[in-house]
């Protein structure tokens, strides 16, 4: 048994601070290869694009409250 073999894969909430760690351009290393070599690609991609989805949910919510009390 190899020493990736023996390692866990991470948990959702690991996957989660990886993402936002790739979205803002930091990772330390130890992370970086734990999700190359123990995560699942499908995981990394869904909370990916559901982070996505929540940055534009709040960024149209922002500006569309700044406009309504702007009065435009």
């Amino acid at each position: 048994m190899t020493e990736n073999d023996k390692r866990e894969a991470p948990s959702l909430w690991d996957v989660a601070k990886s993402v936002l760690a790739a979205g803002f351009g930091v990772q330390s290393r130890k992370n970086y290869e734990r999700d190359f070599t123990s995560g699942k690609p499908w995981q990394y991609i869904v909370v990916g694009l559901v982070g996505v989805g929540l940055f534009i949910a709040i960024v149209i919510s922002v500006v569309m409250t700044v406009l309504s009390m702007s009065g435009i």
